[in-house]
C-alpha cells in the first residue's frame, strides 16, 4: 500500500467546491436552498405545515400560507423572520418579507 500525502498545491474537496460554487455564481443559489430547507427548524412544525410555497428572489422572501388567519400572524412578525434568515444564512440574505 502505498502513503498517501497531500503535496502542498492540493485542497480540501469542500473548500474546491467552494470556490466552484462561488466562481459560477451558485454560492448564493445554494445558501437559499439551505435556508428554505430548514424552514421549519427555524419557524417551527405549525408554521412549516401552513407554507405553501416559499422562495428567495431580489433579497426578498415571498411565502404562500395556506391559513389566512397564520399569515396575519406572520406579518405582524415580519422583523422577526428577516432576523432569524439572516442569522441563518451568516449574511443580509433577505431584506423584506411578502405573503401571496
Amino acid at each position: 500500500m502505498s502513503d498517501l500525502k497531500r503535496t502542498s498545491n492540493e485542497a480540501p474537496l469542500k473548500e474546491v467546491l467552494d470556490r466552484w460554487l462561488k466562481a459560477y455564481g451558485y454560492e448564493g443559489k445554494m445558501k437559499e436552498i439551505e435556508i428554505i430547507e430548514s424552514w421549519p427548524e427555524m419557524m417551527g412544525t405549525a408554521v412549516a405545515h401552513r407554507t405553501k410555497d416559499i422562495y428567495i428572489k431580489n433579497k426578498k422572501l415571498f411565502l404562500k400560507m395556506e391559513s389566512a388567519v397564520m399569515r396575519d400572524e406572520l406579518s405582524h412578525g415580519k422583523q422577526v423572520i428577516i432576523q432569524r434568515i439572516n442569522e441563518q444564512a451568516g449574511f443580509e440574505m433577505i431584506n423584506d418579507v411578502w405573503f401571496g
